[in-house]
Formats: structure tokens, C-alpha cells, sequence
């Protein structure tokens, strides 16, 4: 006699059940494996560039034995490599080629003469073979090049020496204008917008926000169109901005900070389709000539408008009642502040001196500041 695997009426209801169960289950599970897949390879990804790109080690090696057999020399190399008082901490960046020209700049014999100065590392009156070779790698990046100028800046890191194409600057305390460190790991699952918003919850008190932001103006007069030529900044974020104990602004990372005439040979003469096309780092961007097809040259934005396109949120929180209707109108004329647009110096100068009186003026006698 056949027989039926649910052979009663009053275990159809059962099965069906079971067979249900089943199917939740397995799907259940199946969408579970997948994530757990996917997540382990994004971390993976992830990690692999990070060891890739931050290997202290590796890197005191190869330095090291160039050292050791006199290709290269700096005032840091016996630190690093004989005593050993010279170590590797935190890897800031993973991004590597962080090339650039020396270009035109003004002042070139000046310019030159300041980098024999750098380059001559002990300080005997001569550059060697070895100091040669050692600031020539280093004149290729723009973080460097930057550092030698602006020595004498108040927001520039000091440069405590250099070993190849190893340089050593000054420790900063705090790495990022605001916000808080959470491992990379916990980053990748943090959608960006909320980041954004938690960040702004942990940042100094008002007096000292605005007394860092004082320290990111006057950094931005030192690289317009100082005595070496004009410097684009192309990446204004907080992560490349940093401040010490006493909350004065200290530049974290200045690699894409550029020679306004080594963007205009890099950009020009490049092919568009939209403006989207034209834009160098994050914060430099040009406009496309749909006659042509080919991206312009004059960068749309000067470097205040960014920057204060930076503070809006960071000054305007917890601001004080009394002057918060002023500064969001200075702030905004900043940010709408174009380099096409008539007397644009002027404006510059005059936008930028009233934003730093305003906040000085309440800042001046306060403890915080």
C-alpha cells in the first residue's frame, strides 16, 4: 500500500510548518554567511593596503643601509639607524606618490639658496654626496618643499631633520581639528553623515575653536602669494589639520598643498566632460570649456573660501549669541569669494581681517583662549 509522508490530515499543518521553518532558516543563514563574507573582505582589502603602505620596518631598513654604505646622510640617520632613539609611531597616511615640481617660483635664487641651508645637515659650510642625494629626494615632495619655506611660520611643524628621503618634524598633539580616533575597522561601518554629526561633539570649547581658527587664517595668508609664489590648498579637511596644548593650529599633513603654477601645467589641457572632470585633490577644481573640452587653468575657489567653508559648522556651534549673526555673515561672504572676481585681493584681505578681528575681539580676555 502506498503511503504518504503526511498521511493524515492533522500533520499536513505540521509539515507545512517544518518546511517553512526551513526556508527562514536557510535563508536566515544564507544572508548571515553572506555578510560575514563580505565584511572579512573589505577588512581584509583594507588591512592589506594599510601593512602594504605602513611598513615602518621595512622602511627603516632600506633607509638604514643607504646610511650605512654613505649613499645617503642627514642630521637624523644616526638617530634612526645608530642609536636608535628615532623610532617609527603611528602611520598617519596610506597614500602613496606624493610627487611634485619645484616649477617657477619667485624668488628662485633665494629659494635654492634656503635649500643648500636645509640640505647642509651638519652644518660643516658643505652639502655632501650623500646630504645631495638625500634633499634632492626629498625636493620631490610637496610637504617638504612647503616645510623649508614656511620654517619660520607659527603653523608650520618645525623640521627636526631628515634621513633620505625620510624627514622628521615636530610632534603635534592633537591630529585632527576635531572629532575622535576610532579604529579603521569601526570607520568602514559609520555612514558619513553621521560621523560628521558625532564628530562635532568632540571638539574644544568655543574660545578655543575660534582661537584655532585664527591659527588656520593667518595660515592661509602665509601661503597667498608669499615671496616663493602662491600655494593652492587641495585638501582642506580636518584630518590634515591639527593643534597642540596651548590650541594653536599646527598643519598635519600639507602634501596636498601645491605651486599655483604646478597645478595650472598639471590641470591645463586636460580632457572633460563636466566640470566633475576638473578637479585636482578634493578642493581644487576648475571649469571645463565645453568648447574645447579641455579643463581651464584658474582654480574657482580661492584657499579662504575652502577654509571657511571648513569652520562654518566648527566656528557656529556654540557660538556666542552676541556676535553669531555677524560671523555667519562674514562667513558666508567668505565662502562665496570666487578668483575670477573683480578685485578679488581686496576683497581677500579685507574678508580675512574682519574675521580675525571678530573672533579676537571676543577671545582677548577669555581663559579659554
Amino acid at each position: 500500500m502506498a503511503r504518504s509522508l503526511c498521511p493524515g490530515a492533522w500533520l499536513r499543518k505540521p509539515c507545512y510548518l517544518q518546511a517553512r521553518f526551513s526556508y527562514v532558516r536557510m535563508k536566515y543563514l544564507f544572508f548571515s554567511w553572506l555578510v560575514v563574507f563580505v565584511g572579512s573582505w573589505i577588512i581584509y582589502v583594507q588591512y592589506s593596503t594599510y601593512t602594504e603602505l605602513c611598513r615602518g620596518k621595512d622602511c627603516k631598513k632600506i633607509i638604514c643601509d643607504k646610511y650605512k654604505t654613505g649613499v645617503i646622510d642627514g642630521p637624523a640617520c644616526n638617530s634612526l639607524c645608530v642609536t636608535e632613539t628615532l623610532y617609527f609611531g603611528k602611520c598617519l597616511s596610506t597614500k602613496p606618490n606624493n610627487q611634485a615640481k619645484l616649477g617657477d617660483q619667485g624668488n628662485l635664487s633665494e629659494l635654492v639658496n634656503l635649500i643648500l641651508t636645509v640640505a647642509d645637515g651638519d652644518k660643516d659650510g658643505q652639502v655632501s654626496l650623500g646630504e645631495a642625494k638625500s634633499a634632492w629626494a626629498l625636493l620631490q615632495l610637496n610637504e617638504f618643499l612647503l616645510m623649508v619655506i614656511l620654517q619660520d611660520k607659527e603653523h608650520t611643524p618645525k623640521l627636526m631633520g631628515f634621513c633620505g628621503d625620510l624627514y622628521v618634524m615636530e610632534s603635534v598633539e592633537y591630529t585632527s581639528l576635531y572629532g575622535i580616533s576610532l579604529p579603521w575597522v569601526i570607520e568602514l561601518f559609520i555612514p558619513s553623515g553621521f560621523r560628521r554629526s558625532m564628530d562635532q561633539l568632540f571638539t574644544p570649547s568655543w574660545p578655543r575653536k575660534a582661537k584655532i581658527a585664527i591659527g588656520l587664517l593667518e595660515f592661509v595668508e602665509d601661503v597667498f602669494h608669499g615671496p616663493y609664489g602662491n600655494f593652492l590648498m587641495c585638501d582642506i579637511s580636518a584630518k590634515n589639520l591639527g593643534y597642540n596644548d596651548k590650541y594653536d593650529l599646527k598643519m598635519v599633513d600639507m602634501r596636498k598643498i601645491v605651486p599655483e603654477t604646478n597645478l595650472k601645467e598639471l590641470i591645463k589641457d586636460r580632457h572633460c566632460e563636466s566640470d566633475l572632470d576638473c578637479v585636482y585633490g578634493t578642493d581644487c577644481r576648475t571649469s571645463c570649456d565645453q568648447s574645447t573640452m579641455k579643463c581651464t587653468s584658474e582654480v574657482i575657489q580661492p584657499n579662504l573660501a575652502k577654509a571657511c567653508q571648513l569652520l562654518k559648522d566648527y566656528l557656529l556651534r556654540g557660538a556666542p549669541s552676541e556676535i553669531r549673526e555677524e560671523l555667519e555673515k562674514q562667513l558666508y561672504s567668505c565662502i562665496a569669494l570666487k578668483v575670477t572676481a573683480n578685485q578679488m585681493e581686496m576683497e581677500h584681505s579685507l574678508i580675512l581681517n574682519n574675521l580675525k578681528t571678530l573672533l579676537w575681539k571676543k577671545i582677548s580676555y577669555t581663559n579659554d583662549s
